[in-house]
């Protein structure tokens, strides 16, 4: 592996890390690197002098004093990649000959002394005395001398074969003669930085210092309908023309381009072909004259309709290629101008005007470049059943009428011009059946000619029409809501609200449809309530199955409902021997139904939801519903007691009840519905009668009597210490009439199983002993009983012959009673609640009305004393605002004109000067006559600088030695 070594300005070679010779890195320090066929060949890059923007010097070194300078362009930052290098190769491109053998030194062709150059080839060789380089031409024989180190060749000469051409840089200078021009010691002249376009000629050597630019290259062929656009990258004549560096133009084809030093290639332009109904869109992008001859002004705009290949000059650039829009019956061109133009019709159209292309202007179109086109708009078409309203239509000028509209009725076809739209597109005309209505609201005052006589209506006035008929509205006019009427049964209703009054109705029994005045109104209900009814249970079928969940998507409500179903009557069935309390909040009363009976709720009624303790031992709000059963029914608890030798028991209760309604007077009904969870209250206190009594008994007496134990608690003894026959609570007049032992566990597993082994030996015992005793008594009650059964038939016959006759006579008589008391119990209470209605609304009208007029005449003046407090208010604070800063505004000025007059002009010109004339002394005094200041950050290219400071010195050198051989001579 090779090694790298850098070569500083001022220390010695110094190895840095190690790198393959294959891959090899220039900074501007400069890098050693061996080669890998030769230890003294080296690669050397320093600046130089004369070419400092990235221009550097590679010295090649080999043999032990040969030296050759071959110029290299990179950058300082540039990394060349060596990788699999063909030296040889590489060398000869450099215009140096590599040795024969790679693994040997290199020793070139300067070792030898006799060089054979043949025809059309040449040699550099450098005088090392003079240290000029000059050129030796074949067919020759070449004797170097001892002096001279041949550094190049022998080397082909440079043949340009017809049409082709190369470009030198760097090349010789010729006086008039085309001779090469030498200076003062021999040296060829050079023009550097430069190029020299060489056409077709005889073969022709490099002179040392020229270089290749551009190797030999068929001239450019322009052919038809093709052009090269050309810049010039210097000022320069051509054919009598003076290019200007910048200018562009075009070398339009068929014809050879011969290329010059100061002419640049940008690209090859095609022409385009224009089809029929296409046009090209082309953009001046500098002031140039079209092909037509018209002068353009930079980014000006146009429009080439003409037909065939159009080739865009140095100055056009295509903007877009426009085809042509094809009009027919059906379809139009919606056009809108950009600026004030004339268009191809001959009108003049202003800047943002829009108008209409027709068939009947033309057949196919082109939009101009001041014209955009804004759609296709397609044909309107009514049938003689259709019509439409046209908003802001235009007049016969093609002014538009904002604001205004226009009603079209079918048979008709028209385009809408621009900025007319339809209000709700293409509409059918109404046909009402007789079951069918149209709401209308006037949008402005007009005379109605379809009513007799003829109406005048003002804007916001409601009215309906009913079918049959057909209708189209007027402009004036706007439909509201198209109306069904709506067939109810007897036990179907809706709520109706009147939207001027707010009155909200129940009607039902017949069809109706809603006036003008008149909306659906859906009735809120509480989620409890509305889910119980959307359940469909029933409530005496259903009982036992609370604890099912219903099928969701039988009983789930729909999210969405119809305004027709939402209006529709809350109603509710009620069972047999059930009743419902409904409540009305309007006049804070309360009402039960009983069952069997459909209930349908007022606009202002409520259901009475009631939320009864279910489950066994019983928990509260289990069960939830609407109805109350009135029995008889049954419940069942189970409670937990102890005994007085603490014993604990678990006891499995049913109880019998039923509700006692009499004869379902309202006071009698609403105490149905006094205590919310009767089932609870109910358990609660049969439970703690039952645990009273047991705690006072033992767990032998309470175990052989029981029944009559906790029968006795729960019904208690009466004058004659029986036991009742009922329990009743008086608060709703609920009656329990028997109480059922299920079932008599013990809490605790040990007393559970002593129990059931004494209760097998007592049985065994008891069982034997009682059955003599039982056959004897059998037989005595037996016979007792026929003695009693015969007397008790008598008697029953003879008091039953008594009743029957009170009977009929109670009949007769109440049936007559019944019958005249109902009637007029009926008739004055229709009356009297007419009355009472008609009164309430009356007085509830007028308090109304009066409360509006005192609240508004109030909120007035309210407001006009407010309004008179905050204008003295704002009056007030301004005042003492302006005088505020008119007396801040004399203290300034009276501040600022003492400080002048204390300080004076002088002072103050002084003080203004201080600042710059210190700098300017400290400058003097430092000696400084220009300072440089950077941040540390932002590179400074000093090469320029120093190159300035060394040719500026030696410029001056030059001069003086100049001025004294003048003086001298």
């Amino acid at each position: 592996m090779a090694r790298l070594l850098l070569i500083s300005p001022v220390t010695k070679a110094s190895p840095i890390s190690g790198h393959n010779s294959s891959r090899q890195y220039f900074s501007a320090e400069g890098y050693f690197c061996a080669t890998p066929w030769s230890q003294n060949f080296l690669f050397r890059l320093a600046p130089s002098r004369r070419h400092t923007k990235g221009l550097c010097l590679v010295y090649c070194v080999y043999g032990k004093t040969g030296v050759n300078k071959i110029k290299l362009r990179f950058t300082p930052t540039f990394i060349l990649e060596l990788d699999d290098i063909n030296w040889p190769q590489l060398l000869t491109s450099f215009g140096m000959a590599p040795p024969k053998d790679s693994n040997a030194s290199f020793k070139g062709h300067s070792e030898e002394s006799i060089f054979r150059i043949p025809p059309y080839k040449y040699m550099h060789v450098l005088d090392q005395t003079t240290n000029i380089t000059r050129v030796e031409i074949g067919p020759k024989t070449y004797i170097r001398q001892e002096n001279e180190r041949v550094i190049h060749g022998p080397q082909d000469m440079i043949i340009i074969p017809p049409y082709h051409y190369c470009i030198i840089r760097n090349p010789v200078l010729r006086n008039a003669e085309s001779a090469v021009v030498y200076d003062s010691v021999g040296q060829i002249k050079l023009k550097h930085a430069d190029l020299e376009v060489r056409l077709q000629q005889d073969p022709f050597p490099l002179y040392p210092g020229e270089v290749i630019h551009v190797e030999v290259t068929p001239l450019t062929v322009v052919p038809s309908n093709t052009a090269l656009r050309l810049k010039a990258i210097r000022d320069f004549e051509d054919d009598t023309i003076k290019r200007i560096a910048g200018d562009e133009w075009l070398f339009e084809g068929p014809g050879t381009f011969i290329p010059r030093k100061e002419v640049e290639v940008l690209e090859t332009i095609s022409a385009i072909v224009i089809n029929p109904n296409q046009a090209l869109k082309l953009r001046a992008t500098a002031e140039t004259v079209d092909r037509d001859g018209k002068e353009r002004v930079t980014g000006e705009e146009w429009i080439v309709k003409k037909t065939g290949a159009y080739l865009p000059g140095a100055y056009e650039e295509i903007v877009d290629v426009v085809n042509a829009y094809v009009l027919t019956d059906k379809e139009a061109v919606h056009v809108k101008a950009k600026k004030t133009f004339v268009d191809e019709f001959g009108k003049t159209r202003k800047n943002g005007e829009e108008w209409l292309i027709t068939l009947t202007d033309t057949e196919t179109f082109i939009p101009g470049v001041y014209e955009d086109v804004v759609g296709i708009v397609k044909i309107t078409t009514l049938s003689n059943r259709q019509y439409c309203v046209i908003l802001d239509p235009l007049d016969t000028d093609g002014k538009p009428q904002l604001g205004r509209k226009k009603l079209i009725k079918g048979e008709k076809s028209f385009f809408l011009l621009p900025g007319e739209k339809l209000e709700a597109g293409i509409q059918d005309i109404h046909v009402l059946s007789e079951n069918e209505g149209l709401i209308l609201r006037a949008r402005e005052a007009f005379q109605d000619n379809s009513e007799t006589p003829v109406i005048n209506r003002n804007p916001g006035d409601r009215w309906m029409i009913k079918g049959p008929t057909e209708y189209i509205p007027s402009t004036e006019v706007e439909i509201v809501t198209k109306r069904y009427a709506i067939a109810l049964d007897e036990n179907e209703g809706i709520y109706v609200r009147n939207i001027k009054s707010g009155q909200v109705r129940l009607i039902s029994g017949s069809t109706y449809m809603l006036n003008q005045d008149e909306e659906l109104w859906v009735k809120e209900l509480p989620p409890q309530i509305e889910e119980l009814l959307n359940k469909g249970h029933d409530p005496l079928s259903d009982r036992g199955s609370w604890r099912l969940k219903a099928d969701a998507a039988h009983f789930k409500q729909k999210a969405t409902k119809s305004e027709e179903e939402g209006a529709r009557a809350v109603t509710l069935r009620v069972p047999h021997n059930a009743a419902v309390q409904i409540y009305d909040y309007k006049q804070k009363k309360s009402r039960v139904i009983f069952g069997p009976d459909l209930v349908m709720l007022a606009p202002d009624e409520q259901f009475t939801q009631l939320c009864l303790s279910g489950d066994k031992p019983k928990r509260p709000n289990v069960i939830k519903t609407l109805c109350l059963l009135l029995g008889p029914d049954f419940c069942t608890d189970i409670i937990t007691v102890e005994t007085a030798d603490h014993a604990r028991l678990s006891l499995q209760l049913s109880y019998n009840w039923y509700f006692d309604i009499g004869d379902k007077s309202p006071e009698a009904a609403a105490k149905l519905f006094s205590v919310p969870d009767f089932i609870g209250d109910l358990c609660k206190a049969i439970a703690s009668r039952i645990r009273g009594s047991v705690a006072g008994t033992n767990f032998d007496d309470f175990h052989k009597n029981s029944a009559k134990i906790i029968r006795t608690a729960v019904f208690g003894l009466d004058e004659n210490k029986k036991v009742r026959r009922t329990f009743n609570f008086p608060q709703n007049n609920l009656n329990i009439t028997s109480v059922d032992i299920q079932s008599v566990e013990p809490v605790d597993q040990r007393t559970r199983d002593s129990l059931q082994k004494s209760v097998q030996l007592a049985i065994e015992i008891t069982t034997q002993s009682q059955e003599a005793t039982a056959r004897h008594e059998a037989e005595r009650r037996e016979q007792e009983a026929r003695g009693r059964l015969e007397r008790q038939r008598i008697s029953d016959e003879v008091e039953a012959e008594k009743s029957r006759k009170s009977l009929l006579e109670l009949k007769v008589s109440s049936m007559s009673i019944e019958n005249c008391g109902q009637a007029k119990a009926e008739a004055l209470s229709r009356a009297e609640a007419k009355r009472i209605e008609a009164e309430a609304a009356v007085e509830q009208a007028k308090s109304k009305a009066e409360a509006m007029r005192i609240e508004a005449e109030t909120e007035l003046e309210r407001l006009r004393k407010a309004r008179e407090e905050e204008l003295n208010y704002r009056k007030e604070q301004n005042n003492i605002d302006v005088q505020k800063l008119k007396e801040v505004a004399d203290i300034e000025v009276h501040k600022f004109k003492s400080m002048v007059e204390s300080l004076g002009s002088n002072t103050i010109q002084a003080v203004a000067c201080a600042g710059q004339d210190f700098q300017v002394k400290l400058l003097q005094g430092l000696g400084i006559q220009s300072a440089l200041i950077t941040d540390g950050n932002t590179p400074i290219n000093l090469f320029n600088t120093a190159e300035g400071f060394l040719g500026g010195a030696i410029a001056a050198k030059k001069q003086r030695l100049d001025r004294g051989d003048s003086i001298s001579s």
